[in-house]
């Protein structure tokens, strides 16, 4: 499925799962088929597997950030990767306050991106990103966890002089991802939509490439 829509002038594709990316990137049809493909890692990066994740052929972008160490983890690896490029990054905020959700806590958002600018020189601070609450109902008004992300966009470029149009804002799913691009979402992350439920029931078969033995992987729209 990822060589279809690369056919139809989709480049750009996430993942949420490490080893699932690195097996979909590696895989040979892939890589022959698809070489412009750009690898988006929007899942939960664990420390212990940043190593793997740089070794993912065509990694173009990390929207998970959401600690300083790790995003010294990340730089260092990138680092000793060689890769003459920086590594596009985004700093994910919880903006919705759930437990369940990943991210920094809105508070931290300056001091991280801060950080991330003055300490981490193989690192290409592009954007926020956020989940956000699922199942807002729009009668009741925009949601309210998209006008966090872009209050703090506003804040974080008056605060440290960025041009707001230089800050991408990656909020919006399947689900919600067309009143996410009504509030000014830049990238929106459409993976069921497109490409079906992810289906954990089916066992993998060593005859098939990763494309094929997965759940295809989550599209990542740039919003133009």
């Amino acid at each position: 499925m990822v060589i279809e829509a690369y056919s139809h002038g989709q480049r750009t594709f996430g993942e949420n799962y490490v080893q699932e990316l690195l097996e979909k990137a590696s895989n040979p049809k892939i890589l022959s088929s698809c070489p412009e493909i750009k690898w988006h890692f929007i899942g939960h990066l664990q420390k212990q597997n940043v190593n793997k994740l740089m070794a993912v052929p065509n990694l173009f972008m990390l929207e998970t950030v959401d600690s300083v160490k790790l995003a010294d983890k990340v730089n260092s690896a990138w680092q000793k990767k060689g890769s003459p490029e920086r590594l596009k990054v985004m700093v994910q905020i919880n903006t919705s306050g759930e437990e369940s959700k990943h991210g920094l806590p809105p508070a931290e958002t300056v001091a991280v991106v801060e950080h991330i600018l003055a300490r981490c020189p193989s690192l290409e601070f592009v954007g926020l990103m956020t989940i956000g609450s699922l199942g807002h109902e729009l009668s009741q008004g925009p949601n309210p966890d998209f006008q966090v992300l872009l209050s703090l966009r506003e804040e974080l470029c008056r605060k440290l002089s960025i041009p707001t149009d230089q800050v991408e804002l990656s909020m919006g799913m399947s689900v919600d991802f067309q009143h996410a691009i009504e509030v000014g979402s830049t990238n929106v992350r459409i993976g069921s939509t497109i490409f079906g439920e992810r289906d954990y029931s089916k066992k993998a078969d060593p005859d098939k490439p990763a494309a094929e033995l997965k759940a295809p992987a989550a599209e990542v729209a740039r919003v133009h």
